[in-house]
């Protein structure tokens, strides 16, 4: 990633324990070194990688809290946005979401807390609706998504948007996946 994008890696350190620990499972070794050289951000001004601490529209876990609360909330009924999926809650199984599109494709991972360290990354399209389940590293997904035309539905590589990483920020209305 660091070469398609001509990125310069940003070593941002990060307290990995404190997050793993609030979700009960290590996330994927990939991301995070995705997230120490990039942070959270857009790829190609069209791809949201959701990362740690850039306000809370790049920040994963604030995203997570969200769905979750959602997801558990009574008042919303059975409904869940992710079917046949839920939002992973610790001790279970479920998405936590790490990556977006401004056409609103969706990138989770599934987490399965009896099965720590497998992460299928699971897609869904706006276009299409369907579930697509990917067993690649998060790094391989977002790779293919930016650089391989081929890569359908999901490959954004046909539209010549460039592989440019900008940064998050933390306002609210620059642009970001909230």
């Amino acid at each position: 990633m660091i070469e398609l994008t001509g990125w310069e890696p940003l070593g941002i350190s990060v307290d990995w324990a404190a997050i793993e620990g609030e979700l009960g499972v290590p996330l994927p070794a990939d991301y995070k070194e995705l997230y120490e050289a990039f942070g959270g951000g857009v790829f190609s001004d069209s791809l949201y990688f959701l990362g740690r601490d850039e306000g809370p529209a790049f920040d994963f876990l604030t995203q997570w809290r969200v769905s979750l609360s959602v997801d558990q909330d009574s008042n919303f009924g059975s409904h869940c946005a992710v079917e046949p999926y839920a939002i992973y809650a610790p001790g279970g199984k479920g998405l936590v979401e790490w990556g977006s599109t401004e056409w609103a494709d969706e990138y989770f991972w599934l987490i399965d807390a009896q099965r720590p360290g497998e992460y299928l990354v699971l897609a869904q399209s706006n276009d299409v609706g369907a579930w697509h389940q990917y067993d690649m590293s998060t790094s391989e997904f977002l790779y293919r998504v930016l650089a391989d035309a081929d890569f359908q539905p999901f490959g954004i590589a046909q539209y010549d948007l460039g592989t440019v990483f900008r940064p998050g920020s933390g306002d609210p209305f620059d642009g970001q996946p909230l």
